[in-house]
């Protein structure tokens, strides 16, 4: 029986060129700290109100994106479910803007990129889906990781507000907070007891 010789369309020089990396295991270039920036948050008040320009952004964009997500969405319910929470969103501006001024700040507005990432990721859905209940599914999915984004982010900014003695200002985020996880429940049931069933 002869033997099967295998000859490779590759060259020999590129597997003696490229020996350490087709069978050495790699370093991983080892981690470097990353320097501040000249306006980088010294204490935490300023980190504080970083995040709050980062959620004023946000909820402004949002309430940009959410009636593109209600105008494709098919579920009447959750075509409500969208409406409502436009509605709590304005709240959520106006919260915020209150909060600014106990500090004694103008509210100010910076691209939250975290929330801009999420809001092109919606969209791309509604490219990637067909309209109904798939589509449905797919801006409940989006919905819920900004959601997500929002339960995080407030439930920071309330303790920020609480470690620095500001009542009133942890009682209006409190305020987001919740309602921001009742949306979120309020979508898990949606998708469960009905857009999901459809979907399949």
């Amino acid at each position: 029986m002869k033997a099967i010789k295998f000859r490779s369309q590759l060259p020999l020089n590129f597997f003696i060129l490229n020996f350490k990396y087709l069978f050495m295991p790699q370093r991983k270039a080892p981690a470097k700290k990353i320097a501040a920036k000249k306006d980088a948050a010294q204490e935490l008040l300023e980190f504080f109100e970083d995040g709050l320009k980062d959620m004023y952004w946000a909820e402004k964009a949002l309430l940009k994106a959410l009636p593109l997500m209600k105008v494709n969405a098919s579920s009447a319910k959750l075509k409500t479910a969208i409406d409502d929470h436009i509605a709590e969103t304005q709240q959520h501006v106006t919260r915020l803007e209150e909060v600014f001024a106990i500090l004694g700040k103008k509210a100010k507005a910076e691209k939250c990129d975290a929330m801009d990432g999420l809001l092109k990721e919606g969209k791309s859905i509604l490219k990637e889906t067909e309209p109904g209940a798939v589509r449905d599914a797919g801006i409940i999915a989006a919905s819920q990781k900004v959601e997500h984004y929002e339960i995080a982010t407030y439930g920071t900014l309330a303790t920020y507000a609480s470690q620095l003695g500001h009542k009133d200002a942890v009682s209006l985020l409190k305020s987001t907070l919740q309602e921001e996880k009742n949306c979120d429940k309020l979508l898990s049931k949606i998708a469960v007891s009905e857009v999901n069933i459809k979907a399949k």
